[in-house]
């Protein structure tokens, strides 16, 4: 069965000594009330080699926010997935839409880094969503369709490790959310495409999780959804107490 999982992406936050603290007293936390579900924190690469020492690795999966296209080479300032790897991250934050929009990756390159993470034994969480000019036009079904051309290119075994993650761009940041409806709806047809691509087993073990201002509040009645499998938490994942309050949703 696939797994429910709340993952935080702690984005461009948190100085090395702060995201140490946040890790620790997170880590604290988990072990005096262990999770429901799977628990991951993708952190900025400088904290990655620090914080994977310090978590209890049953308790707590550590990732980057992103990787490079790259094996290696001459591609200065870039971090490459064999390096992800080496800090024993388990996880890669790939597709997300800021990297989408403010970096310009396209699905060609999100493929590349895709492969490269599978190779260097880390877990995508591919991200996919629309934003508000296409969900208001009603293309949200078409865009992740497309976005899904980079995944889709796997095989059936390769494409069983990873997990999905939609966000509803409109969502994030912006105090918006999407009801728990229109979340299952969106989950439902992710799901009804991997049906379609690699048939009902895969489908069934494949974890999608939300990604749109996801909060303590609303988190039980998104996750009680049949096809939202957790979420993949911003902001809230800086706080432990309502990082953990996403989390105790699962219980």
């Amino acid at each position: 069965m696939r797994k429910n999982i709340v993952a935080g992406n702690w984005k461009m936050n948190k100085n090395l000594q702060e995201g140490i603290a946040l890790a620790k007293e997170l880590n604290e936390a988990l072990t005096a009330d262990k999770p429901n579900c799977d628990v991951v924190i993708c952190t900025p690469f400088i904290h990655l080699a620090s914080v994977t020492p310090i978590v209890d690795k049953s308790i707590i999966g550590v990732g980057a926010e992103n990787c490079a296209d790259k094996v290696s080479g001459a591609y200065t300032g870039e971090v490459s997935a064999e390096m992800v790897a080496s800090t024993g991250a388990e996880y890669v934050i790939l597709g997300h839409s800021e990297r989408r929009a403010y970096y310009h990756e396209t699905e060609a390159i999100l493929e590349e880094k895709v492969k490269l993470a599978l190779a260097n034994n880390l877990t995508p969480i591919f991200c996919i969503g629309e934003v508000l000019e296409e969900r208001e036009a009603n293309k949200q079904n078409e865009v992740v369709e497309s976005q899904l051309s980079s995944v889709f290119s796997l095989s059936s075994e390769d494409f069983s490790k990873i997990v999905l993650a939609y966000e509803p761009v409109w969502a994030i940041g912006t105090g918006k959310t999407a009801t728990a409806d229109q979340a299952q709806e969106i989950h439902a047809f992710i799901r009804s495409l991997i049906v379609k691509k690699y048939g009902n087993e895969v489908a069934d073990n494949t974890s999608i999780l939300y990604g749109g201002s996801c909060k303590p509040s609303n988190a039980k009645e998104l996750f009680a959804n049949p096809d939202v499998d957790g979420g993949l938490i911003g902001g809230a994942a800086l706080k432990v107490a309502d990082f953990k309050g996403i989390i105790d949703a699962f219980k």
